[in-house]
């Protein structure tokens, strides 16, 4: 038994080799394998083998040091946990044997957890659950959790989606002081906020929208003038009855965006503002925020105006009703239009083709990309996928929605406040790739410098009618950087625009929202309270997380509806290709699957600069908006991804030479 004075030296040398070693901070990042890495700070990776990574979680913060396990290599070994960031997750509910479980669907976590007797919640085999880390396995690699509630059964209506908003954190009922403060507010406050304003509740305002949509942010009337057309956009306004700072504000802040789930969307703000007070229905005063603009006969823009008005829109007009209209048809319901209604929706529609015409010749418009709608049954399941067609309407209310941003961002970025939506264009990371690619297939471009927004127009426009072996413009397409929000203006490349915002929106997006605040503040000295860089990149993150969670739960229905596919060949087209196979998007529904390379002849190897899979004997390609038909050939449940079998497929020529356009 060792003496005091040798457990003194032990301690004193353990000490010693403690303080001796380097060690690296970092955060643990998970693989779809049972090992990981550590993003240390100072910019390198390190590899953890399985035995370390099942004692960290994704994201954690950590220590490690380095220890070598043969020549040149070096993997990871975890000394101490700095910080745990995951602390929710949900999964399904596991018993093998006499140990309860939860199967994490976090990406990341791959093992089980198990739940101690009394933190199971009474949870059946199979539920979905929403649980806290309850042991962190750091000691030794054994996690415990807890369920904090348990979502449902699989097969229960709606049950993918209550398990999305629990995966993403959504909140689907509105806090106790928001809902107050929602039941507070009536249209006497509309009345009471009255005075001083424009009163425009004579003038032929009228909403275009789909026959169910309630939350209507927008009107729009047009006249004609000596240079073209007086332009006006009445955007509802809610930040005349939220009060900045309000648990109603804050709250549309955590939420960021009304998220349109199929069947049932997601609110930012609630219905009794959102549908109701602030709405722009038709035969009711409503406070607007509308922006008066000069479209000249050429289609730019000339000098604009904002004021604070009173509307009342004469009609709730379908995009179907008023497409019909442009397209001189006569119905009951077109010959009930008021003339001033009427010959509003002409102009508008003259104006908008001016407005499109000047952006298909000075900027970019965006592809008309099939859309599709999907329609639930009473069990929340798909029944129908039916095509969303766009038809003019669409396009004369896109262009008067795009004209009014455009105004809203000019006039924001000669203020000393702002917020701005910048599109970087193509992506850094992806530069040598491109560069390559028009090397070869587009050479009569390679001095065009696609950083600049002059450049990167030119770049999309003449790929876009270019005839070559591959799809430059669509290869174009899929490098593209993400679009973000900025307190400084800067080009939005993807539009072809020195700046953009958008403020058209206020009721389904906390960004527009703001930017009201910001227009007030400017011309009227309206109190507001600035965003500061943290919160800039908290509300751009809930944005991404609501993409996330609307993409997350259409993959799941779709990927159930698959199902009922049977085994009749679809035609389609390659949407994506990976090194593993590619995507195939259907022309009939929209619906994606992937095609594996693994059920093809033959190997195949990925080109990144064309993005073709190639195969590695006859030259077989595959490519991105090739034809293509498939089958159904199944689904990967847990990654709720479609399988698609390859029936035939349109040849690609195998030829190498380059295009010079």
């Amino acid at each position: 038994m060792l003496n005091a004075d040798a457990l003194s030296q032990l301690r004193q040398l353990k000490s010693d080799i403690k303080d001796n070693k380097v060690v690296f901070p970092g955060t643990v990042k998970a693989t779809n394998g049972r090992f990981g890495f550590v993003a240390l700070d100072e910019g390198r990776d390190v590899f953890l083998p399985p035995e370390e990574m099942q004692k960290v979680l994704p994201g954690d913060r950590v220590n490690v040091t380095e220890q070598e396990v043969e020549k040149g290599k070096t993997q990871g070994v975890v000394d101490e946990l700095l910080e745990t960031r995951l602390n929710t997750f949900v999964g399904r509910y596991l018993v093998k044997g006499k140990g309860h479980f939860v199967v994490p669907e976090t990406p990341g976590i791959n093992r089980w957890i198990f739940i101690p007797p009394k933190e199971r919640m009474n949870a059946q085999q199979d539920d979905y659950l929403y649980c806290q880390i309850h042991k962190h396995p750091i000691k030794d690699g054994k996690g415990q959790a807890k369920v904090l509630r348990v979502i449902g059964k699989a097969g229960e209506p709606g049950i993918e989606r209550s398990f999305t908003l629990a995966t993403f954190d959504l909140a689907d009922t509105w806090p106790d002081a928001v809902r107050t403060q929602a039941d507070s507010l009536s249209e006497s406050d509309i009345e009471s906020r009255e005075a001083g304003r424009e009163d425009r509740t004579d003038r032929p305002y009228v909403t275009i929208d789909s026959p169910g949509t309630q939350d209507m942010d927008d009107a729009l009337l047009a006249e004609p003038n000596a240079t073209g057309w007086t332009l006006s956009i009445a955007i509802a306004d809610p930040t005349a009855v939220i009060e900045t700072d309000s648990p109603a504000e804050q709250e549309a802040f955590n939420r960021a965006t009304a998220i349109y789930f199929p069947g049932e969307p997601l609110p930012m703000l609630p219905d009794s503002i959102s549908t109701r007070l602030c709405s722009l229905m038709p035969d009711v005063k409503r406070l607007a925020l509308v922006c008066d603009l000069q479209v000249n006969n050429d289609g730019s823009l000339g000098d604009y105006s904002f004021h604070q008005a009173v509307i009342q829109s004469k009609g709730k007009l379908s995009y179907e009703l008023v497409s019909n209209l442009i397209e001189g048809r006569e119905d009951d319901e077109i010959k009930a239009l008021p003339d001033d209604v009427a010959n509003s929706l002409d102009q508008l529609h003259q104006a908008a083709t001016a407005l499109r015409k000047w952006r298909s010749e000075h900027a970019l418009l965006s592809g008309d990309r099939p859309e599709f709608r999907l329609r639930l049954d009473e069990n929340k399941r798909i029944r129908l996928i039916e095509p969303s067609v766009q038809n003019e309407a669409h396009r004369l209310v896109e262009e008067c929605m795009v004209a009014a941003n455009r105004c809203a961002a000019d006039f924001l970025a000669n203020q000393t406040a702002g917020l701005f939506i910048q599109h970087p264009g193509l992506r850094d990371d992806r530069a040598d790739n491109i560069r390559a690619l028009i090397d070869s297939h587009a050479p009569h471009l390679s001095g065009v410098d696609a950083h600049q927004a002059e450049g990167f127009r030119k770049l999309m426009k003449e790929t876009d009618a270019l005839e070559a072996e591959v799809p430059v413009k669509a290869i174009l397409s899929r490098q593209l950087a993400r679009a973000e929000l900025s307190f400084k203006p800067a080009p939005h490349q993807g539009m072809g625009l020195d700046a953009y915002t958008t403020f058209t929106s206020p009721l389904r997006k906390f960004s527009d929202f703001y930017v009201h605040r910001l227009i007030k503040s400017a011309l009227w000295d309206t109190p507001m309270k600035a965003l500061t860089e943290d919160q800039l990149e908290a509300l751009q993150a809930a944005q991404i997380r609501a993409r996330q969670a609307a993409n997350s739960l259409e993959a799941w229905l779709k990927s159930d509806f698959a199902k009922t596919l049977g085994e009749e060949p679809m035609s389609g087209v390659i949407s994506r290709t990976v090194p593993a196979g590619f995507f195939v998007r259907l022309d009939a529904n929209g619906l994606e699957g992937f095609v594996s390379c693994k059920d093809l002849d033959g190997k195949y190897s990925f080109d990144p600069v064309t993005l073709r899979l190639i195969h590695n004997k006859n030259g077989r390609i595959f490519q991105l908006e090739q034809p293509v038909t498939v089958s159904f050939a199944g689904v990967d449940e847990e990654r709720r991804q479609i399988n698609f079998k390859l029936v035939e497929a349109q040849e690609i020529p195998t030829g190498t030479g380059s295009d010079d356009g």
